[in-house]
């Protein structure tokens, strides 16, 4: 496993995700303004960086607890997958959900990501539909995957 420390992602980390958004999305790449809208709205994004400070991936949640949270986008530079960078950025993001009591955290995939999707499983999502032609200009398909939070047994409705 790579050594991976997460820091908050900051307006100056912009620029260097935006090559990796490039090599990864493509035509369906965000732009900078969508990176600072999410910051702007005091979204929650953290950086994976490597001893030296180089961003090997991100990660973002919105949403709107107690009811669900959504994860934005995850994404690890090329050359840093395969080694654990993706599922550190989802485990926090999970964390995150949890400190805000979210009853769901729920997120889209491209139906031909098969990699994600095994590893969102392993997570405890499950596919809830499709969204057809969710992602453009390529019209491909994003499934919809849920991850419920596990019952805590101290809410008001809960009787053991």
């Amino acid at each position: 496993m790579t050594a991976v420390r997460l820091v908050p992602f900051r307006w100056w980390h912009i620029d260097d995700v935006l090559p990796i958004e490039a090599d990864l999305f493509g035509a369906e790449q965000w732009s900078p303004a969508m990176f600072w809208n999410e910051l702007a709205n005091g979204h929650h994004y953290r950086v994976a960086v490597d001893g030296d400070g180089a961003v090997l991936g991100y990660a973002g949640l919105a949403g709107a607890p107690p009811d669900e949270v959504w994860v934005q986008n995850i994404a690890v530079r090329r050359d840093a997958q395969r080694r654990g960078v993706g599922r550190v950025l989802l485990e926090e993001l999970l964390a995150e959900a949890a400190r805000r009591d979210a009853r769901s955290t729920l997120l889209e995939v491209a139906v031909d990501n098969a990699a994600a999707q095994r590893l969102y499983a392993t997570y405890g999502f499950e596919p809830i539909g499709v969204r057809r032609g969710y992602y453009q200009p390529s019209n491909t398909d994003a499934l919809v995957m849920r991850r419920d939070a596990e019952p805590t047994g101290d809410g008001p409705h809960d009787h053991g």
